[in-house]
């Protein structure tokens, strides 16, 4: 059953429909238990929606449903916002056909959803999104956001940092790393991050889908209240575990070509946004937004508990 949201807002969604994109992923589960939690109805759109099935116990019953949809396939756009009373927009991706999936279709959406007569949409972008990017990750968000809002010219935009999680796969590939090897090589030691609680992230945009008279039109920078480097970062990691591990920093020069390799854990565009760094820049945030960040700190030695030699058992002050 559905109970109340993650935050103290209740039922203030109670009857909405709100149309979910992308609603199978780590961002779009959370998301969708806020919402859900919140007594919106949902309609979770994705190329895999029986990857998303797993929310069907987080609903009470005609509480929510999925549909087989591709956002690039703009004719089929109309049909699945139909009725919607807000629009949240997740899709993203680090390659293939950045200008079709981030601008044009993100536009195609943001008209549909217009012409439907929905009264919010909710477009997530990403930090450090530029038209002046070399990145085509972050020129293409940036023009989508540009395209969002010039078709529904009352969208939230919502950019956030590394988003952080109990089910990331960005804590967790560290923390899987730091728990094999004796050492490790870290790109970009000295990178700034600003990292998101999802949690954080899902209870901004329930709010803005709640509340379009107040929170649209605008453009926010969802980041949490800790900056760390990239080497803090994994050292701490470590130290949650109870590990000493040697973390070999790698120059910028061979950063840069080991991301210009096939089949390297980082590509170019990666290597370019993490080298430029992930914080807030000054624009309205979480807390614009009615939602109080919280840190790492607060969860990464619980989190860490499973990577410990001996598990819960175990120490994080010990030695492996």
């Amino acid at each position: 059953m559905a109970g109340e949201g993650i935050g103290s807002h209740a039922q203030d969604l109670a009857g909405k429909l709100v149309v979910l994109f992308g609603g199978n992923g780590f961002l779009g589960t959370h998301v969708a238990q806020e919402l859900l939690g919140r007594g919106a109805r949902l309609r979770i759109a994705c190329r895999r929606p029986d990857r998303a099935f797993r929310l069907k116990t987080l609903a009470n019953l005609g509480q929510i449903q999925f549909v087989r949809a591709d956002i690039r396939r703009h004719e089929m756009l109309p049909g699945l916002v139909a009725g919607a009373d807000g629009v949240v927009n997740l899709v993203g991706a680090f390659s293939g056909d950045l200008d079709a999936l981030h601008v044009r279709s993100a536009g195609a959406l943001a008209a549909a959803a217009k012409a439907a007569g929905a009264s919010a949409f909710v477009q997530i972008s990403a930090n450090g999104a530029d038209t002046a990017s070399s990145a085509d990750y972050a020129r293409t968000k940036a023009e989508g956001e540009a395209a969002v809002s010039a078709a529904f010219p009352g969208a939230a935009i919502m950019r956030p940092s590394v988003v952080f999680g109990p089910d990331d796969n960005f804590i967790n590939m560290f923390a899987r790393l730091i728990a094999m090897f004796p050492a490790l090589p870290v790109f970009g030691p000295e990178a700034r991050l600003q990292p998101v609680f999802v949690d954080d992230v899902a209870e901004a945009v329930a709010n803005a889908v709640a509340d379009p008279a107040r929170l649209g039109s605008k453009t926010f920078e969802l980041v949490g209240p800790e900056v760390v480097t990239m080497l803090e970062l994994n050292r701490r990691i470590a130290a949650a575990q109870g590990r000493r591990r040697l973390f070999a920093e790698l120059p910028d020069a061979v950063s840069g070509l080991i991301a210009a390799l096939p089949g390297t854990p980082i590509s170019a565009d990666q290597w370019a946004l993490l080298r430029a760094g992930n914080v807030g820049t000054g624009l309205p945030g979480l807390k614009a937004l009615g939602v109080t960040a919280r840190p790492l700190g607060l969860f990464l030695e619980r989190w860490m508990v499973r990577f410990r030699t001996h598990g819960r058992f175990g120490s994080s002050h010990g030695v492996a």
